[in-house]
């Protein structure tokens, strides 16, 4: 394997990400650089290894990287693969919203930009403080996030300290544990002030009009999120959190933009 620097260029480490979330953490790190390859639908301009968790081992090999990049416990058989091929492997499994934010560091460290890392970690940090200090007191909306529709998942690992860190609460699942299918009863039983939509693998492609078409017993502002920000443990993670905190607490310019997903 070749010898990993601090410094771009010829000295870099070759880095092939099946992670969607540490794509977008080297990047944000200013570390894009690096990547040789990565998963499609990953939004990052470089060759392509097959999906998140049916990666292209031969492309793989064509590329020749000096490190792979998984996340998650989904891509655990995935990354015990690359270790029996001999890989040299960067695996997170992030299951509260303060392993996300310390995992910016574990993958800095590991492509040999540590600085950048803790500088990506501590700016998210500062983010979070800034929310937490315009969000108010005395105020905790109930908010129900839904991963997926059929069956309803309510979302768990990291979502509910994200909801939280936006001055709400989400008492559907657990934070750290994995987001489960949830009964239309015990939603309504929780009166949720607000549901959001973030289904996996949509994007933004959902209409609010589909939670209201269930008659569901529940009087809740509907909104539509990208589900990069809520599903996604990476910095995009945190452009969520601030997005919910103005929504949930009503600022004018989320509510116009929540009124165009309504």
């Amino acid at each position: 394997m070749r010898e990993t620097t601090s410094d771009s260029g010829p000295g870099s480490p070759r880095v092939v990400s099946l992670a969607p979330s540490t794509t977008a953490t080297l990047d944000a790190m200013g570390a894009g650089d690096c990547l040789v390859g990565v998963t499609a639908h990953s939004g990052f301009d470089a060759p392509t290894v097959g999906g998140w968790l049916n990666p292209n081992y031969d492309r793989i090999a064509e590329l020749d990287p000096d490190l792979v990049c998984t996340s998650d416990g989904l891509q655990s058989d995935v990354r015990d693969e690359l270790l029996d091929r001999g890989y040299d492997v960067c695996h997170v499994e992030p299951g509260r919203l303060a392993d996300v934010v310390a995992s910016f560091e574990t993958v800095g460290e590991a492509v040999g930009r540590p600085e950048a890392g803790h500088r990506l970690a501590e700016e998210s940090r500062a983010r979070l403080a800034a929310v937490d200090a315009r969000t108010p007191e005395d105020a905790a909306p109930v908010v129900y996030c839904e991963e997926w529709s059929d069956p309803p998942m309510a979302a768990g690992n990291w979502v509910p300290d994200a909801i939280e860190a936006a001055g709400g609460r989400c008492p559907f699942v657990p934070a750290g544990e994995r987001s489960r299918e949830v009964a239309r009863e015990t939603v309504e039983a929780a009166a949720p002030d607000h549901v959001v939509l973030h289904l996996c693998g949509h994007g933004d492609r959902v209409s609010a009009e589909s939670f209201r078409e269930r008659g569901w017993d529940v009087d809740a502002a509907v909104h539509v999120l990208d589900d990069s920000l809520l599903n996604q443990p990476s910095p995009h993670l945190l452009t969520g959190i601030e997005t919910l905190a103005d929504l949930i607490h009503g600022t004018d310019d989320a509510n116009d933009a929540a009124s165009a997903d309504e």
